[in-house]
């Protein structure tokens, strides 16, 4: 059977630090016009020069010789901490931007949602975009007429579709873009990181629709940190390291290998100023996180636990410090937030100082577990200023808890929590 996705020794590579100097187009046309020869001589003696000599700078491979095949009808995952290439790999496939070496066949339509609301125009309504959408996926105007009330239902906008997209709320745009992409059929669906932006339900929706793309024989792409996800809905998942392709296989092998291999066991301590969890999009003001407990080092089940972030910030703040404990595949379990409980919202703003969020009695069966942080100022609660996902890791030991050298199954879950019986005989009252 011919690969749907062929792809053989691709490579991205990317120039940072200095910059070329460009004109733009009316100047060089105006310098043509007016003195065509200097323009020549000009021209000539630039080639020159470059032939001569390598153009300053310096570069970064996000790619390198990734090599991968893709049957019709697989899901294939793929995993790798931020800034390993998954990104850049998908916008490759999706034609978005060119590779500098190699080359990716793919044999059949494909539709791509790598960010919130790709290929939508904030002016337009979400009527005109989805049809202009489906027009940018090769859809025929019938075709997308067939199934726009199903886009629309999947995404929920009904009441809002002829409304211009700029006035939607990300969780709106994200919807009515995955509604897009899956709902019009192609043969190949890319799809990145982007479904965190939606609620739990939404998500749900999202995978279960990934799922019937997939039982129809056509191919997905799922670029993922969530592992839980991954391992639910592919048939196969590769592990992108530092631009290499580092491994292919089986999801469950892929995880465990990814997991074991790429989260450092940290011992409770972090220093995050050069964390390469941090979003691309925050302000580094966390610097540090410390897990405590009073058990000696070791975190036991039911035992205290208190994380404790450092910060420093250009101008004082009222820190708020939201925890969200996820699984060792990467599934949020909880997460607490004193945003919620205002707590230290009538402290001193520091510029500098810590922030300490404790549990009495921490909730989890043994296990490993990650920590995603989220920072904040009450100044300013619409936002997180500072994101750092997975943080630092948690290792939760078995204890005692009861007295009776019996400790709670694991396979009831990952969540521990105290209960009270009351035994009566039938004619008591309660």
């Amino acid at each position: 059977m011919r690969p749907i996705i062929k792809v053989e020794n691709l490579g991205k590579r990317y120039r940072i630090g200095s910059r070329q100097p460009y004109h733009t187009l009316r100047e060089s046309l105006m310098e043509t016009i007016t003195a065509p020869a200097r323009w020549v001589r000009r021209a000539a003696m630039s080639s020159g020069r470059q032939a001569a000599s390598k153009p300053q700078g310096e570069y970064v491979d996000a790619l390198n010789e990734v090599s991968f095949e893709v049957q019709p009808g697989d899901v294939l995952g793929i995993i790798g901490r931020n800034g390993a290439g998954k990104s850049t790999l998908l916008k490759i496939l999706s034609r978005i931007t060119e590779p500098t070496t190699g080359q990716a066949e793919l044999y059949g339509r494909v539709g791509s949602l790598l960010e919130v609301g790709t290929g939508f125009h904030p002016e337009l309504t979400g009527r005109d975009n989805v049809y202009l959408s489906g027009a940018i996926l090769g859809m025929r105007r019938a075709e997308i007429a067939r199934k726009f009330d199903e886009i629309v239902a999947f995404a929920e906008v009904d009441r809002f579709i002829d409304t211009p997209v700029k006035h939607y709320s990300s969780g709106m745009y994200v919807r009515l873009a995955f509604g897009v992409a899956a709902h019009l059929e192609p043969e190949i669906l890319l799809v990145d990181e982007v479904l965190a932006v939606g609620d739990a339900a939404f998500q749900k929706r999202c995978l279960g629709k990934m799922g019937d793309v997939a039982r129809t024989g056509r191919t997905v792409i799922f670029v993922s940190h969530n592992m839980a996800s991954i391992e639910a809905l592919c048939s196969s998942c590769m592990i992108i390291k530092g631009g290499q392709l580092d491994a292919i296989g089986a999801p469950d092998e892929m995880v465990s290998r990814y997991m074991t291999s790429e989260i450092i066991r940290d011992q409770g301590t972090r220093d995050l100023r050069k964390h390469p969890g941090r979003s691309s999009i925050s302000t580094p003001l966390m610097t540090s996180v410390a897990l405590s407990s009073s058990e000696a080092g070791a975190v036991r089940i039911a035992a205290p636990l208190s994380v404790e972030a450092t910060f420093a910030a250009p101008h004082p703040v009222r820190p708020i410090l939201a925890v969200t404990i996820k699984s060792a595949h990467g599934a949020p379990i909880f997460g607490v937030s004193n945003r919620w409980t205002r707590q230290g919202f009538d402290g001193p703003a520091l510029a500098e100082g810590k922030i300490t969020c404790r549990f009495p009695r921490l909730p989890l069966m043994p296990g490993t577990y990650l920590l995603d942080l989220y920072f904040g100022d009450f100044a300013d609660q619409t936002r997180d200023l500072d994101v750092i996902i997975d943080a630092v890791t948690l290792e939760v030991f078995p204890a005692d808890v009861y007295g009776t050298g019996l400790l709670p199954r694991a396979m009831d879950g990952p969540v521990f929590s105290d209960a009270e019986w009351i035994v009566s005989s039938e004619g008591d009252a309660s």
